[in-house]
Parts: C-alpha cells; structure tokens; sequence
C-alpha cells in the first residue's frame, strides 16, 4: 500500500492495488498499523449517479474518515475547515473508484461530500469517533466562496442537504 501525501497536513491518500483471478479480485483497504489510527466504527453507503452526499462534519467528537469505493466510482471532496490551518477554506478533489483502488483519509476538522458517478456506487467509510447526531452540519455543495468544481449542474441532493448553511454563516473553531 503506498501512501500518496497532499499539500493538507494530515490529508492523505492511500493507493492499493487489486488481486485479480478468475474469481473476481481482492484487495487491501485499511490497514490501521500504516495509518497509525483506530476507527471505532465503519458505515456503507449506495448511491446512484448524480447523487452529490455533503458537505458533512461533525462539531464535537470531531471524526477522522478512511473513505474506499467498493463499487463504482466518486468525486470526493474536503474541505479544511481548521481555523489555524495555512489550507483553511481551501479544497482539495479526488476520484476514487473501485478500478483505481485509492482511498482517502479525511482528518478531523475537514468538511467531507463526494458526487457519485457511476450507476450504482458503493462508499465505505471508517470513522475515528461515533456519529453525533447533534453535532453534524452541512455546508452547501456549491458555495461560491468554496469555488468547488463539481462538474455537475443539477445533481440529486437529500432534503437535509438542499438546506444546508453557507460556509462563511458557519462559525469555525
């Protein structure tokens, strides 16, 4: 597993590769030694394409997140949102995908989303702390100040997220 660093400190992607035989393939997806981490608990998602998931973060019991694609392939975005970060505000995309066997460890402090594109699309998430209800915020997808590409004009978005605030009404620590 090799582990590709990015200009975020802490941010950093993990490049592994698939096994294949005639049965199919295998992989290697996290291996907490290498990360030096212990995640508490791991989620799945499906999403068809065009859903956009995010921007999510958690104000308390902040999570570090190991983000892998079982099947498919996203856009994944970040966005930094330490207030004494030289990165904050600032974003950095990735696409991730069950063929390019790349995964992502998203820091504590970072807003996460990612854009499904493909028809059916499988994410694994590995999360540090459990979910807190009452500490999670959205920031809107497309937020001018963000400046985020998605590609992507009228993507498939969950109530909760079409309502989410804009970065600069959130108060960063």
């Amino acid at each position: 597993m090799k582990i590709i660093k990015t200009k975020f400190d802490d941010l950093l992607v993990f490049k592994s590769k698939n096994y294949y035989d005639t049965r199919g393939y295998f992989r290697e997806v996290l291996i907490e030694k290498i990360l030096k981490k212990r995640f508490k608990f791991t989620v799945v998602s499906k999403s068809k394409k065009n859903v956009v998931r995010g921007l999510h973060m958690q104000t308390k019991f902040q999570q570090g997140k190991y983000i892998s694609v079982l099947k498919g392939k996203i856009l994944d975005v970040v966005v930094d949102c330490r207030k004494n970060s030289k990165t904050f505000g600032k974003h950095f995309k990735i696409i991730i995908s069950q063929k390019n066997s790349k995964s992502i460890y998203v820091p504590p402090g970072f807003i996460h989303g990612f854009l499904s594109l493909d028809e059916e699309n499988i994410v694994m998430y590995s999360c540090t702390e459990y979910r807190n209800k009452k500490s999670e915020i959205g920031i809107k997808w497309n937020d001018k100040d963000l400046k985020i590409n998605w590609n992507i004009k009228k993507p498939i978005l969950s109530l909760k997220d079409k309502n989410n605030q804009k970065f600069k009404n959130f108060k960063f620590k």
